[in-house]
């Protein structure tokens, strides 16, 4: 049973435990989490639903449930890059809310995703009463600043084929597959599905990746380091 389809009290206590799992709110005492959970209000967007988009006024911050929260920026010319993904416990939208300013990305439903409401107020109300939360979402936000600046340092320095194999080798499971979609991968690098298809059909030929059911297996994921170190030198 999905949480939106739950009997009130049901979903108001999945809300309060949901609540607990985020590594910044379930620094707060249980009271002061059952106050935001009845504070908020349920928000469902199907997959490739808007959540806000970039402009928006910070009046609130979401808590996913359930799902995945893409955040992604464009350019003028359309092109799209996803900066983030933000699954169940993760906080969306709290640097707007925090200091009140417009978004300052598109946040999208990567798939279909149940999630909490809480408006700016609570939030610093909650903050203000029990610093270690404070602390802890400082935290949070020192660790995407860093992911981002490795995001910046990426496109500065990385040229597509150098991009591309960064992914690969981060998303790579415990058998070296990727099972992500060409349109996926080419998504998070900021490139073209037809640039992201020739290079990897490049790599097949050179016998540094194969295809297989489950997606690209990494055949030389040492080739693929090589290259990104290369690239890094010139």
């Amino acid at each position: 049973m999905a949480l939106s389809d739950s009997p009130p009290i049901t979903r108001y206590e999945a809300i309060v435990k949901s609540l607990g799992a985020s590594t910044v709110l379930g620094r707060l005492s249980e009271a002061a989490r059952r106050r935001m959970a009845l504070a908020g209000s349920p928000v469902v967007r199907e997959a490739g639903e808007v959540l806000c988009q970039a402009g928006d006024e910070g009046d609130a911050l979401y808590v996913v449930i359930e799902g995945e929260i893409e955040v992604v920026s464009r350019s003028e010319g359309g092109r799209q890059v996803r900066l983030a993904a933000l699954g169940a416990g993760a906080l969306a939208g709290e640097m707007a809310a925090l200091d009140g300013c417009a978004r300052s990305a598109d946040m999208v439903a990567g798939r279909r995703s149940a999630l909490w409401r809480i408006s700016r107020g609570a939030l610093l109300e909650a903050l203000r009463s029990e610093p270690d939360a404070a602390l802890a979402l400082i935290t949070e936000l020192s660790r995407r600043l860093r992911a981002s600046n490795a995001l910046i340092e990426s496109a500065a320095f990385l040229d597509l084929g150098g991009r591309l194999a960064k992914l690969m080798l981060e998303e790579a499971g415990p058998r070296g597959v990727v099972t992500l979609t060409q349109t996926e991968i080419a998504r998070r690098i900021g490139a073209s599905r037809e640039k992201v298809n020739r290079k990897l059909h490049s790599w097949i030929e050179e016998g540094w990746i194969a295809l297989s059911p489950q997606g690209a297996r990494l055949v030389k994921a040492d080739s693929l380091r090589e290259l990104i170190e290369s690239i890094r030198r010139r």
